[in-house]
């Protein structure tokens, strides 16, 4: 299976007068959801849909959870999610408080099979 991708004409902001540069735009194709997940699973394994659904339904609520408490959640060779956040800084550590945060974050890193997998990715070209 290959990821799609367009080509696209970008001006560099910074210099309007320049010729535009093209870069490679990944395409999405379509989407998968939970359903569609747990009924290819159930293909795949012993267990029916309904389990691998329930299961699934069960791990993401578990993991917003987790993330909250403060924990990273390791998930083996798929990856881990942490939470990060943007704040403003202050001038003393007196002035600091959670007005400061802008902005919370989910950051994924993939592990090791997941990197394997995504690294054996092929690129296909459309057509224009």
């Amino acid at each position: 299976m290959s990821v799609k991708y367009n080509i696209v004409a970008r001006k560099n902001p910074r210099d309007p007068a320049a010729p535009p540069k093209y870069y490679p735009v990944l395409n999405s194709t379509g989407r998968t959801n939970q359903r569609g997940l747990a009924n290819r699973g159930s293909q795949m394994s012993t267990l029916n849909a309904a389990d691998l659904a329930a299961a699934l339904e069960i791990l993401l609520s578990l993991i917003p959870e987790e993330l909250a408490a403060g924990h990273i959640v390791d998930l083996g060779d798929f990856g881990t999610f942490r939470l990060t956040i943007k704040a403003n800084g202050a001038d003393s550590p007196e002035e600091v408080s959670a007005h400061n945060i802008e902005r919370l974050s989910v950051i994924f890193t993939p592990g090791p099979e997941f990197k394997l997998a995504l690294n054996r990715t092929k690129y296909e070209k459309l057509s224009q």
